[in-house]
């Protein structure tokens, strides 16, 4: 089946900000007397919105504050060590050229996804940035789905996810679509199966392979 709009998670698929992110818990956790933390204990984490990551770290009385301190602090180094993942530029620039709708379906900020999607090249072949904030809802809830397909004139049964995480699974089997996962962010393979992923891939080169096939 032909895809005519696919959507992209951004962290740990479209671009790497682990290091962003890591060092945004390492300044804020110890002000809260806990220990910074490891990378992967912050790899493991993310994935589900700001609020259910910090929340795997601080009770809940003091996850607004730590937010707050979190992301101020990230925002003060937003473009310092964030790249894309290889494969990237080149399979987006190869998809819009051939009129596939293209958009970031992201659970990061949406004012802060778009200034780097800006930073690193990718704006010019998106149709658009959806992020935490610029709706009520965040994945997988079906809701931000149906949102972006109906902004982006999309359908479901054309319409493919490409994420690295079981949210991103859960986000396009609730709206109705494919997810096609990738293990270049968060999980493995079989965490990714597991979940049902539609089909996995070690990376975007891989996956960009087979996507041409079917678009």
């Amino acid at each position: 089946m032909a895809y005519d709009t696919i959507l992209f998670d951004l962290d740990g698929t479209l671009l790497d900000a682990f290091t962003t992110i890591h060092r945004a818990y390492q300044h804020t956790l110890p002000q809260f007397g806990r220990p910074a933390p490891t990378m992967e204990a912050v790899r493991t984490a993310v994935g589900g919105g700001g609020h259910s990551a910090m929340a795997r770290f601080l009770p809940e009385p003091q996850i607004e504050e730590a937010m707050r301190i979190h992301v101020a602090y990230t925002r003060s180094i937003l473009l310092e060590d964030v790249f894309l993942m290889p494969g990237a530029l080149n399979l987006v620039k190869t998809l819009h050229g051939r009129d596939v709708t293209l958009a970031v379906f992201t659970n990061k900020g949406g004012d802060m996804s778009r200034p780097l999607c800006d930073h690193l090249g990718l704006t010019p072949y998106l149709a658009g940035v959806y992020g935490a904030g610029d709706t009520p809802w965040i994945k997988p809830q079906s809701e931000l789905a149906a949102h972006v397909l109906a902004e982006l004139k999309g359908v479901p049964a054309t319409t493919l996810l490409v994420g690295d995480s079981p949210f991103d699974v859960a986000a396009a089997h609730n709206g109705g679509f494919v997810c096609w996962g990738v293990t270049t962010g968060t999980h493995t393979a079989d965490q990714l199966h597991e979940a049902k992923a539609d089909r996995v891939f070690a990376n975007l080169t891989e996956l960009g392979e087979a996507l041409i096939l079917e678009i």
